[in-house]
């Protein structure tokens, strides 16, 4: 299986910056999965039309349509091209106090309207203190379970990130990251889903994407700030095509 290299752009660049930098991945026939904000869809989109990079965005109502201010719809997201969407981002558990209830909405919404989620599980620095990593991980990916089985085949990947190695520059190690990955492997075998895709994500740059690449069961990559730059992004790119 061709390893995957997602990038998640978060609230970073402005629509000429990451039109530029998707149309320079699609002009070199790389096959990223780009994340770009909101308001740069439609622009990176045109940028990679035609190409192997693949467009999806970063949330998710879980809502059809109506009054709900700020919200984007997944109808509107297919709308625009869109193919992909992150769910479940420590960044929104986090920050918006997402909870399951929420996020099995969003995963509902989007498999509706034909979007492919990338649902995103890991634990907290005090839950991996408290020996209740393992224990977090296997209560997110349950809520899997509570999807309709054609929902669950609509999902284009998990993605384990540990959360307090998100963009803090602290690097989780092989000996913690392997056995997270093989405990998401077994969940998802009971969920049917054995050929799910497994990446990792937390502060992956040039510098260790070829390392962590080599673990057993780590299938690709969701990166953050290192995809903000083109030479960083085809880096790990180049490192993903030599471990496929």
């Amino acid at each position: 299986m061709p390893k995957i290299v997602a990038a998640n752009w978060k609230m970073n660049l402005r629509r000429g910056s990451a039109s530029a930098l998707a149309g320079r991945l699609a002009r070199d026939g790389r096959a990223c999965w780009l994340f770009p904000a909101f308001p740069h869809l439609d622009a990176v989109g045109a940028a990679i039309k035609g190409s192997q990079c693949k467009l999806g965005a970063q949330d998710v109502s879980p809502e059809l349509d109506g009054a709900f201010t700020g919200d984007v719809s997944a109808e509107m997201l297919a709308d625009l091209g869109c193919g992909m969407v992150l769910v479940g981002h420590s960044e929104r558990r986090q920050g918006y106090g997402e909870d399951a209830a929420r996020l099995l909405a969003k995963l509902r919404r989007a498999a509706q309207a034909g979007l492919a989620p990338l649902f995103c599980v890991g634990e907290t620095l005090a839950r991996r203190k408290a020996g209740k990593a393992e224990d977090t991980v296997r209560e997110q990916l349950a809520l899997l379970s509570k999807l309709a089985a054609v929902e669950r085949g609509r999902l284009c990947a998990v993605a384990y990130e540990p959360v307090w190695a998100i963009g803090t520059g602290v690097n989780a190690t092989a000996a913690e990251i392997a056995p997270m990955h093989a405990l998401v492997r077994a969940e998802l075998d009971k969920l049917g889903l054995a050929k799910q895709p497994i990446l990792y994500g937390g502060s992956v740059k040039p510098e260790n994407a070829a390392e962590l690449l080599a673990l057993a069961e780590v299938n690709g990559l969701l990166v953050g700030g290192g995809s903000l730059e083109y030479d960083s992004l085809a880096a790990i790119d180049d490192a993903a095509k030599s471990a496929s």
